[in-house]
């Protein structure tokens, strides 16, 4: 390849990354570590930290350098690394959970470094500090009073992205939901909520990591079929701060109809989006 040539490609790919910053505000830009092995890794790794007028990651294979770009008003480096552990890569700031990195194909499994803290812990200490990233749903929460909290505010998250048919955003909230059951103190329980958290506890963890794992809308709506039935028998249990509405659209689902929970009473359906936006009914009220 001569001198020429060279340069082409190279104005090209600063055209290329000068072109994503364009559509962020605010804009900061940091490097840092993080550790992978292959292509695979790439596309995982990118696919967790790009949020569209959020934040752009572009990861290097051959240093595990990661040139990361975000808006300073809608999200931090730190929550952004957090998001790329739960999908089991380590950064230089978060080990990723245990089993996550256990899950990945063997050809991803990278050497671990050994000092790093885990982001279950950071996250413990960070409870009190509101996260900047507007799709983080990891907030303070009365957790005596009501332990599910958390749970079902992720809930309710995916649902608006499914609405907004945003799949990217509805797997980076479904990220931090896979975090979020692994925090729920069962101790806080009724008797009844804790045999039904107990039951469905499984379903959720596989529901979301679905939903975490596809950018295909409508695989994500599949999985959110059974995510919400879960969900419906878990709120049915719980104290609340206010009323749930439970909604039904009868063209889901291939025709068969499908349910969904929703904080408002007006109808937003997840499962078209703008399509059908209005289709559907609240078929029951929950206090």
């Amino acid at each position: 390849m001569n001198l020429i040539s060279k340069i082409l490609i190279l104005i090209t790919f600063l055209q290329s990354f000068t072109g994503c910053n364009a559509q962020l505000k605010n804009v900061k830009t940091e490097n840092i570590k993080i550790y992978g092995n292959c292509g695979m890794c790439k596309s995982t790794i990118e696919k967790a930290g790009n949020i569209k007028k959020v934040s752009k990651v572009d990861w290097n294979q051959e240093t595990m350098l990661a040139t990361i770009s975000f808006d300073t008003m809608k999200t931090n480096q730190e929550d952004i690394l957090k998001r790329i552990a739960l999908v089991g890569y380590d950064s230089d700031l978060f080990r990723a959970p245990d089993n996550i990195y256990a899950e990945l194909p063997e050809c991803c499994q990278y050497e671990r470094p050994s000092k790093l803290l885990k982001i279950e812990e950071k996250i413990q200490f960070d409870t009190v500090k509101i996260a900047k990233d507007s799709n983080s749903q990891l907030r303070e929460t009365k957790q005596d009073a009501f332990p599910l909290k958390s749970i079902f505010n992720h809930y309710f998250s995916i649902k608006d992205a499914l609405v907004r048919s945003n799949a990217k955003e509805a797997s980076a909230i479904a990220n931090e939901f896979i975090l979020a059951i692994g925090m729920v103190n069962m101790e806080h329980l009724n008797t009844t909520a804790h045999d039904i958290w107990m039951k469905v506890k499984d379903d959720l963890n596989e529901n979301t990591k679905g939903i975490s794992r596809s950018l295909k809308i409508e695989q994500q709506r599949t999985y959110f079929i059974s995510l919400s039935k879960n969900i419906y028998d878990l709120i049915k249990v719980s104290k609340q701060e206010t009323p749930t509405f439970f909604q039904h659209c009868p063209m889901a689902n291939d025709g068969k109809g499908a349910d969904w929970l929703s904080k408002e009473n007006v109808i937003r359906n997840p499962y078209f989006g703008s399509q059908m936006l209005t289709c559907g009914k609240t078929i029951e009220t929950i206090k």
